[in-house]
């Protein structure tokens, strides 16, 4: 009974995936969430259903802004022209 439980849970997540993000196939979602896996003949349904959840948390760890593009932006301009920055860094001592 187990089994089909998971099964449906992996299917539940299928959906998930496919509402959530409408422009992956469910090709691109198989191939990413078991890439670690190699060969998945003999891969249970348990280990299907973790690959899965956790491939769906990075997906949406990944869509989430942990930083504005704002931030982001200086960051990189900053980066650019460290020499200044460190320049400025010397100043304050």
């Amino acid at each position: 009974m187990k089994r089909n439980d998971e099964y449906s849970q992996i299917l539940s997540l299928l959906r998930e995936l496919k509402k959530d993000h409408p422009n992956y196939n469910i090709g691109r979602h198989i191939s990413l969430a078991l890439s670690d896996y190699g060969d998945v003949w003999g891969t249970s349904d348990k280990e299907v259903l973790f690959a899965f959840t956790k491939y769906k948390t990075q997906l949406e760890l990944d869509g989430d802004e942990i930083a504005d593009a704002t931030y982001v932006d200086k960051v990189v301009e900053d980066a650019m022209d460290l020499d200044h920055i460190l320049d400025e860094e010397d100043d304050y001592e």
